[in-house]
């Protein structure tokens, strides 16, 4: 029986139809003040490119945002796509985020492009992208970068990871959906973060968080396996009207795979829209994977996903039309979990 879950949060900054990307933006630094005070544990923002729906392209930058505005919670990203950056680079950014917030701050590393293939090439323009038989060794260099243990065969092994001072150093996770970045968390004894959101392959989710448990190698940084599962869902005072918020998440995203994305749409449009037969199969697939309902639908939901992985660390990640909506569906879902409100 899985115990108390411990819920955190993954933003990805949406953006509603005919909003902009100021106002997603500021929006996620809200709802970050807002899911403190209930009691989430994390806060951890997106990197997308080129994505209509979404507006965070640069987490390093939020998560600074999101810490200034923030007394304790934990912030990081959700995380920072390795292969377009270099592992100095990244490591010294998130140096000067732990100087400014020690012991607050974590660094996820994700190795999907985070757009498509042509957004991706135009991040390493002039450059050819970085091929992804590096990422290992990236993530490597960025850990002994941020905690200046680069050993004495590396070709910069006399290059420190400014700012020097730092006493401590950001908690890095690796995230994925694969059996790939599993075992590859497991070998370097890693945190793993499963994103059961992205409804691909999710099936085969407990199978993969499995086999980097039974692949754990106790590292320096972590002497047992500990995984994060991101959901999505969505929690509304009664089941229709969960529904009903959802709708826009659902058509969002059919548009968003189908290269007709231009924002969240309002769950009017949602209501009306006339599916085909396969875009309806679509919706439905997709719908499987969320955790969608009235406050004790999504608790029952929540620890029947806990036991699924057996770890009671997930993350919530909520999309729709209606700020308010989502503010009120990380509310419902912190009151029905039990969650501590935090106490000033």
């Amino acid at each position: 029986m899985i115990q108390q879950l411990q819920l955190s949060v993954v933003d990805q900054s949406p953006m509603r139809e005919g909003s902009n990307a100021g106002a997603a933006l500021r929006e996620t630094i809200q709802l970050a003040v807002a899911t403190e005070q209930m009691g989430y544990q994390r806060y951890w923002v997106a990197e997308h490119h080129n994505l209509p729906n979404f507006a965070g392209t640069a987490p390093e930058v939020m998560v600074g945002q999101i810490a200034a505005q923030t007394k304790s919670i934990r912030v990081g990203s959700g995380g920072v796509m390795l292969p377009h950056y270099s592992a100095l680079k990244v490591a010294e950014t998130f140096r000067i985020l732990e100087s400014l917030y020690p012991d607050r701050i974590d660094l996820g590393i994700g190795r999907a492009p985070g757009s498509d293939q042509i957004t991706a090439a135009a991040l390493a323009y002039p450059s050819m992208p970085k091929d992804v038989r590096h990422f290992p060794q990236q993530v490597r260099d960025v850990i002994n970068y941020l905690n200046d243990t680069q050993p004495d065969d590396h070709p910069f092994n006399e290059v420190l990871a400014a700012p020097e001072e730092s006493e401590t150093a950001p908690q890095v996770w690796l995230l994925g959906s694969r059996y790939e970045s599993a075992f590859m968390a497991a070998k370097m004894g890693l945190p793993f973060a499963y994103a059961h959101f992205f409804g691909m392959g999710a099936t085969d989710g407990p199978q993969i968080v499995e086999s980097y448990r039974q692949n754990f190698e106790a590292s320096e940084y972590l002497a047992e396996p500990l995984v994060n599962v991101g959901v999505q869902v969505l929690c509304a005072d009664t089941e229709e009207e969960a529904r009903r918020i959802a709708s826009s998440r659902n058509l969002g995203r059919l548009r968003s795979v189908t290269g007709r994305a231009k924002g969240i749409p309002h769950p009017d449009l949602a209501a009306n829209y006339k599916y085909l037969a396969n875009e309806w199969q679509f919706i439905q697939q997709y719908s499987r994977n969320c955790v969608d309902g009235d406050p004790e639908q999504v608790k029952e939901s929540l620890e029947r996903v806990a036991e699924d992985y057996q770890t009671p660390d997930l993350s919530v990640v909520t999309i729709c039309y209606d700020f308010a909506d989502r503010v009120r569906s990380y509310e419902l879902v912190a009151q029905v979990c039990g969650l501590e409100p935090l106490t000033d």
